[in-house]
């Protein structure tokens, strides 16, 4: 009974490696192999439990596995435990550490050398070190064992010079395939419709030799990056199979091109649709300011059972926004924007911005105080909606604190800044901070930063200065700053008058 049941347990172990979830489980699965014999008669599983342990991202518990086994398998073991772990220090670092390993594996004895396993890692490990140099030998090291017609090899090659932004020496690995993959081939094309190389990527793809959705996909992609919406058309019409990918990449074709006619007719014909589909067409609409449009259409999607992400929120919300519905602004926080969404800065920043342009000042204070994770755009959201709503005060302290919690200012920042000022007739801080901007960020003032401190300026009986600023400028001034000019220049004059008795 004993040999059998042995023999039941190594044939489960293996399977029981892979499904295993947690460390505690690799833990209670490493426990029964030291007090079996499988661990010893069948070395194979000291890999893979390596393997799991990096699979879990507990690279230190893989080092100790991978210690305690290194020299005690025989070569075809050995080298598919080296294989394990250096695959999870190019996945999971420390990616140094795989290129050492692969260093080290000729030198701990014969038969332990690198196999076509071992070299995509290996490659891999080099493109997010950006070792390039590094990559090149490994390469030239590929070519002498000849192993460069291996598709996984060659596919990382191929991504490793991708990577370095070589598109001509990825297409040379390409070509040196004997047999071209589709999978190898529609890489190629992606990365030609990345780089917007449209006739590049078509003659690879009329030169396939079979097609799938993907290649039919990445071509229409590459017409879309291109802006060419008649040759997208054309292929689109041609597709003999049309996933959702397909319709929903020709929806973005039809709003970037501004036929939202177009769009929504095909919107409607879509056999199926997903979130994605939903998120392309309403963004579309919010992206181009058909925000009646894009509330009309937004019930439909609940209507279907779809959950909005934080996608949908954000365009949503921008809609409700530039049409000033705070009441359906309110439905959405309250329906829509679960815990889940919380934690999307851009959520809670589309939050801000709809309760201060519907007027709610004080609810978006609320909001932005109650964020989780907040980035610079936020603090920029909300310094510009105090300012708008001419709590200068406010800003100028919420932009002290900003700068105390680590965040650096733009200049998105120090307009929002500047129009509080502005809005706070505030001469003195805004001169302050227009010289605070240059001297200690040196971010460069625009055209939108000197036609606020002109208008500050002029509106506070400053004009000499203003006309100075302005003679100063490094730019020509455009309407605006003249209109401040001159408005300052009348409030001025109207100062400067007796008063009839």
């Amino acid at each position: 009974m004993r040999p059998a049941m042995s023999l039941q347990l190594s044939y489960r172990l293996p399977v029981l490696l892979k499904d295993c979830a947690t460390k505690r489980q690799l833990d209670q699965i490493h426990g029964l192999l030291l007090t079996s014999s499988s661990l010893h008669r069948l070395p194979g599983l000291r890999a893979l439990l390596v393997r799991r342990a990096t699979e879990l991202a507990d690279m230190a518990h893989a080092d100790l596995l991978f210690s305690s086994f290194r020299g005690t398998d025989p070569p075809d073991a050995a080298v598919a435990l080296y294989n394990a772990m250096i695959r999870g220090c190019a996945y999971h670092g420390p990616h140094h550490r795989a290129l050492d390993l692969f260093a080290e594996m000729p030198r701990r004895g014969e038969g332990l050398a690198p196999d076509s396993f071992t070299y995509p890692y290996v490659v891999d490990a080099c493109a997010r070190l950006k070792m390039w140099r590094s990559a090149d030998a490994v390469h030239c090291r590929v070519l002498k064992e000849g192993l460069d017609a291996v598709p996984a090899v060659g596919s990382s090659l191929l991504a490793s010079y991708v990577a370095r932004g070589s598109l001509r020496d990825a297409r040379r690995v390409f070509d040196g395939f004997r047999v071209k993959s589709v999978g190898l081939s529609n890489r190629m094309v992606s990365e030609y419709a990345k780089a917007r190389d449209v006739k590049s990527a078509r003659e690879l793809f009329d030169a396939m030799a079979e097609r799938d959705a993907v290649s039919w996909n990445a071509m229409l992609t590459a017409y879309v990056k291109a802006a060419d919406v008649v040759a997208a058309k054309e292929l689109f019409a041609r597709m003999p199979v049309k996933n959702i990918i397909s319709w929903t990449t020709m929806l973005r074709a039809l709003s970037d091109a501004g036929d939202f006619v177009g769009m929504r007719s095909l919107f409607n014909r879509m056999p199926e649709r997903n979130l994605v589909s939903w998120n392309c067409i309403l963004s579309s609409y919010t992206r181009h300011g058909r925000f009646r449009q894009a509330l009309q259409l937004f019930p439909r999607m609940l209507l279907e059972g779809l959950t909005p992400d934080s996608f949908t929120v954000v365009s949503v919300l921008s809609a409700c926004e530039n049409l000033r519905k705070l009441r359906m602004g309110r439905w959405v926080h309250a329906n829509l924007v679960t815990p889940a969404l919380q934690v999307h800065a851009e959520v809670g920043t589309a939050l801000i911005e709809m309760y201060a342009m519907c007027g709610d000042i004080a609810r978006a204070l609320v909001v932005f105080f109650k964020m989780d994770t907040k980035d610079v755009f936020s603090w920029n959201v909300m310094i510009r909606a105090l300012a708008v709503h001419r709590q200068a005060d406010d800003a100028l302290r919420l932009f002290d604190i900003m700068g105390k919690q680590g965040f650096g200012p733009n200049h998105f920042t120090f307009m929002g800044v500047l129009l509080a000022c502005r809005h706070g007739s505030l001469v003195d801080k805004g001169r302050r901070m227009f010289d605070m901007m240059q001297k200690d960020y040196g971010i460069p003032p625009s055209l939108q930063h000197y036609g606020c401190l002109i208008d500050l300026l002029s509106c506070n009986g400053h004009v000499d200065e203003a006309v100075a600023v302005l003679q100063g400028m490094p730019c020509r001034p455009d309407s605006e700053i003249w209109r401040a000019l001159l408005g300052g220049c009348g409030l001025k004059l109207a100062s400067d008058q007796p008063r009839r008795r």
